[in-house]
């Protein structure tokens, strides 16, 4: 039998992943019970903390529905990059570097929640505007989570992109940092000697799952970020 935190989690995953929309009616907990094999009141428990958490809303006699996202100012999304290229005007280009399955290193194990012998799938790519690098991702994928990656090339779509089209709403913390570049990262960005980057560090998960854990490193005088009060931030 299913705890409830088991269905809470099953519940929100096709929330996040839109298999229920904004204002769907959710089945009822009858239908859920038998659905899960388990007591009407596993299933309301689940239910009230999905209530709890704002993603859905229940009404006596009218049901629960999946609630409409509310924006909020200066809330960092997942933009592609691409698409921002393709925005300012320039013609993009996506050129995928490296591909592998290997065990990562311990810090994104942390971050994905992997076991010491598990392999992620590793791979390093460059975005271009223009001709010119505007991106460089380098990430891990975990393949517990997304299993296909693991037959995806990725010679043809980023890796971003790929995993929005399958993940469109997981959870995401950031990391801003402005640094030094490395030897590696001068050479591919097509860096001056001394030229700062602009990094970001993006963890993402679907109920408690790590996705992916990515370092996205941008020129420092190619790169700015600006957000709007109730809208996207706008990057270039």
């Amino acid at each position: 039998m299913r705890s409830y935190k088991e269905i809470r989690g099953i519940l929100q995953d096709r929330i996040t992943t839109r298999q229920w929309q904004p204002g769907d009616l959710l089945p009822s907990e009858q239908a859920l019970s038998e659905e899960f094999g388990c007591t009407r009141a596993t299933v309301n428990r689940a239910m009230r903390e999905l209530a709890d958490a704002g993603l859905v809303e229940r009404r006596r006699k009218a049901g629960t529905r999946v609630v409409q996202p509310k924006a909020h100012p200066a809330t960092i999304s997942i933009p592609v990059i691409r698409q921002e290229v393709e925005n300012k005007g320039q013609t993009y280009k996506y050129l995928l570097l490296e591909r592998l399955e290997a065990l990562p290193p311990e810090d994104v194990r942390t971050q994905l929640g992997l076991k010491p012998n598990e392999k992620a799938l590793y791979l390093k790519s460059l975005h271009y505007g223009d001709g010119i690098p505007q991106q460089l991702d380098t990430r891990w994928i975990n393949l517990s989570a997304q299993p296909e990656a693991a037959n995806e090339s990725f010679t043809d779509i980023g890796p971003n992109e790929w995993l929005l089209q399958r993940v469109p709403h997981p959870n995401i913390e950031h990391v801003f940092q402005a640094v030094k570049a490395t030897a590696e990262e001068q050479r591919l960005l097509q860096l001056e000697e001394g030229e700062p980057v602009f990094t970001i560090l993006r963890r993402t998960w679907i109920s408690g799952q790590g996705i992916t854990y990515v370092r996205l490193t941008h020129p420092g005088n190619r790169y700015s970020m600006a957000t709007r009060s109730s809208d996207e931030p706008t990057f270039s």
